[in-house]
């Protein structure tokens, strides 16, 4: 059974027309860098929805848009040399997934727009200086990741609340992981349980953070928000389940994979958003003055085939919550 739940605009009188509304004669020859933490099968949905909202603006992939991508394939160290790459192409902007890639670029160009999606605190991590007003040549989309960071604790703890520790999968390669660590650290102690940070900073290190959890114990995870882990989302569910590790996790798409629950965006909608932004820059707007989306509407999403091979029964005040349920 599936309950949606769609993004919604969030900042003050902020592109409040609908697409079909604003799509004009699009710019001929435009060329959009996009800057990709993972691989392309990993990111297919982010990518096709952005195309998507490029086509419902009337650019189309050949006759008057080129979209030029690199894809880092897990690896936040290769982002720096990407950007620079796509620098060099003279695009007309450059869509960022994530926060690192939005790093990079910006350490790459301070002329060139730049397009963030799905960027955790932006503001926070020092992307932009509002997000009314977010000045330089970045604007997009940013949601509060240490919010969320706390929902998904307090989800986990719901479910497990006999646990008394969960051990958190960071990326300490991702900016936005260790400002949120105080957050979860705070989170942990109103719950009355123990984090205990566990690293992977690329792909191979997931399995000896994995080898690490089972000589603790690990009885719940909570996996934060990185490209790469996203990336690696069948993997991280595989080592879960042989471990019967409970995991929590940001997007739908990680559950779908395997995981067990999700609470966060509907990302590939907020991607299709991007491509407003993107219109409105090759039409002359400047980055600076476009104020940052929000999400205002979050998924629950738990898969129960998931929770049946790991023994748990998902209480019934979480399954009526949740927006999608994988049986």
């Amino acid at each position: 059974m599936e309950r949606r739940a769609f993004l919604g605009a969030v900042t003050s009188g902020l592109l409040a027309a609908s697409l079909a509304a604003e799509a004009q004669p699009a710019q001929k020859g435009a060329k959009i860098g996009v800057l990709v933490p993972g691989s392309s099968s990993a990111f297919a949905d982010r990518i096709d929805a952005f195309r998507r909202g490029l086509r419902d603006l009337s650019y189309f992939e050949g006759p008057n848009v080129t979209l030029e991508y690199r894809f880092a394939e897990g690896r936040h160290e290769r982002l720096p040399d990407l950007a620079r790459e796509i620098v060099q192409l003279n695009v007309g902007l450059i869509l960022t997934f994530g926060t690192p890639a939005t790093h990079a670029a910006k350490q790459a160009t301070s002329t060139i727009p730049i397009v963030m999606d799905g960027v955790g605190d932006a503001v926070g991590v020092g992307l932009v200086s509002s997000l009314a007003r977010p000045g330089g040549n970045i604007t997009g989309s940013s949601y509060l990741a240490a919010d969320l960071i706390a929902k998904r604790l307090q989800v986990l703890h719901e479910l497990l609340s006999e646990v008394s520790e969960v051990t958190i999968l960071v990326n300490p390669a991702n900016p936005l992981h260790k400002p949120q660590l105080k957050t979860i650290e705070a989170t942990a102690q109103s719950l009355g349980i123990r984090a205990r940070i566990v690293n992977a900073r690329d792909p191979e290190e997931i399995d000896s953070a994995f080898s690490a959890m089972r000589r603790q114990s690990t009885r719940a995870l909570a996996v934060l928000d990185d490209g790469m882990f996203f990336d690696r989302r069948d993997h991280i569910a595989q080592l879960a389940l042989a471990g019967r590790v409970p995991t929590i996790l940001s997007r739908r798409e990680e559950v779908e994979a395997g995981g067990l629950i999700s609470y966060g965006p509907n990302f590939p909608a907020i991607t299709y958003r991007a491509a407003t932004f993107a219109d409105r820059i090759l039409k002359g707007a400047k980055p600076g003055d476009l104020p940052v989306e929000q999400p205002t509407k979050f998924e629950l999403v738990i898969n129960l085939k998931t929770a049946k091979a790991l023994g748990l029964t998902i209480p019934p005040s979480l399954l009526a919550r949740a927006d999608q349920v994988i049986e």
